[in-house]
């Protein structure tokens, strides 16, 4: 496989009715085979797996209207975590929106336990490389990076940051706490793992899911001092919560990365090109501000998505 270098939260809301032919996590059930392409995108199937958090939504609806607009006839499938749609690809599931660490880790453990040491760097094509074979046998190619760069956050509310005197997360150390989270974030070094051998942290977890209702409410009620969202939320402020810094740097590189069926790229080359340039404008700034208008401005990620891309001259 080839592997090619870079160019270079929240609300909560049940999104898959936003966008066209989600379904829930059982992604086996419907066995799904596209259409064979001749490259060219017109009548070829294609499936987007994708998790189901606002940002991940919102750069979903990105991907899907880049690809209809050349002909693919796209089906989407947003689920709670990673694991879910990654067991159906490259088959049932041909392109996933993903994130750099977050795809070599999740595949690094899959294929060597969940104590492998992670193989994920700070550094996004460091991370690319060291992946390589496993992206390879899994038949997943990686396309260009992403500049837009989103990683687990972790919050706190207000009132317990200025009861506590807790700013950062290494204020934490030594205390009990309970994690609001993913439930994927057990074991993993840039979440519960990371909290407690990094920071010294005792980490009870809590699987209410990534930026969801339940966790941002377990927070706010003192159910949980912590929260996990991603660093872009821009909801935080207006909810009386409050990110905590990620003083000792847990986090790795999570650069937005199209991740995509080595067999269906070679039949529809043409996708490279226009996820590729999907990517090059996207940046933290730029996404940043369109989250805003999906989670504060309760706009419909299909609408952010395409009023964005048409600037872009991408539609």
């Amino acid at each position: 496989m080839h592997v090619r270098r870079p160019l270079m939260a929240v609300t909560g809301l049940a999104l898959t009715a936003l966008l066209a032919g989600c379904a829930g996590d059982d992604l086996a059930a419907e066995n799904d085979e596209p259409a064979s392409g001749s490259g060219g995108g017109e009548g070829t199937s294609v499936v987007i797996g994708s998790q189901s958090f606002d940002e991940a939504a919102l750069v979903t609806a990105m991907y899907q209207q880049v690809l209809e607009a050349e002909g693919y006839e796209v089906e989407t499938r947003l689920v709670d975590t990673r694991p879910v749609y990654l067991n159906e690809m490259p088959d049932a599931v041909q392109i996933a929106p993903e994130y750099v660490a977050g795809i070599v880790d999740q595949l690094n453990t899959d294929a060597n336990g969940p104590d492998a040491e992670p193989l994920s760097t700070s550094d996004a094509q460091e991370t690319i490389d060291a992946g390589a074979s496993l992206l390879e046998e899994k038949g997943i190619t990686l396309l260009e990076p992403s500049e837009a760069f989103s990683a687990n956050g972790y919050f706190a509310s207000q009132e317990f940051s200025d009861a506590e005197g807790v700013t950062k997360l290494s204020d934490l150390e030594g205390q009990a706490v309970t994690l609001a989270a993913a439930p994927d974030c057990k074991g993993r070094t840039d979440c519960e793992k990371g909290l407690v051998d990094t920071y010294g942290i005792d980490v009870t977890l809590e699987p209410l899911g990534y930026a969801s209702t339940e966790t941002f409410q377990a927070v706010l009620d003192g159910e949980a001092q912590l929260g996990q969202t991603s660093t872009l939320d821009g909801t935080l402020e207006d909810q009386g919560l409050l990110l905590l810094e990620d003083d000792l740097g847990i986090q790795p590189a999570q650069n937005l990365v199209p991740a995509v069926s080595s067999d269906f790229l070679a039949d529809n080359p043409d996708v490279e090109g226009l996820l590729n340039n999907l990517m090059a404008v996207l940046d933290n700034d730029t996404l940043g501000e369109l989250l805003v208008s999906v989670q504060i401005d309760r706009e419909q990620p299909a609408d952010v998505a395409q009023e964005f891309l048409e600037s872009e001259g991408l539609l």
